[in-house]
């Protein structure tokens, strides 16, 4: 799993000019699924994601978590985060995986963080045309890959 997590003021998913989602100040994760994604990946990533020390503490100091800190979460499923750009201008997304596998996954992301932040998590509309807007905060982004744990 790859997530993408902007430290946000605020952000919200728009489907056909419809507000399905929103947050105020929180994470905005955008998450790639691959074939090869499983259970263990879900509970390493959700436990980091929401252990994230990037917010500010009472002295400005990056020290403190999204649950710590009162905030929410919107996560989005993107299967281009496992776009391959290695040949050519089209990019390849054979390694995401497809609806069967990704829906469950994304689906026990879902719950996972819900029950680590003890709250509902907000979500995108697998599979839907998304207009995400946000603030992002800081700027903060940082790009995490299940792959690379070790």
């Amino acid at each position: 799993m790859i997530a993408v997590v902007q430290r946000v003021a605020e952000a919200a998913v728009v489907i056909e000019g419809y507000t399905k989602s929103k947050i105020a100040k929180g994470l905005l994760i955008l998450l790639g699924i691959e074939d090869a994604d499983g259970e263990e990946d879900i509970e390493w990533l959700s436990s980091k994601l929401v252990g994230l020390r990037i917010f500010n503490d009472h002295e400005g100091v990056m020290n403190v978590n999204v649950k710590d800190d009162g905030g929410e979460i919107l996560l989005v499923s993107q299967f281009t985060l496992h776009a391959s750009t290695k040949k050519g201008n089209r990019p390849s997304y054979i390694k995401a995986a497809k609806p069967p596998i990704a829906i469950p996954l994304y689906e026990k992301m879902i719950d996972k963080l819900t029950q680590e932040m003890g709250k509902a998590v907000q979500t995108g509309e697998f599979g839907a045309d998304m207009k995400i807007s946000l603030i992002n905060d800081g700027p903060v982004t940082i790009l995490i890959d299940t792959k690379n744990r070790v």
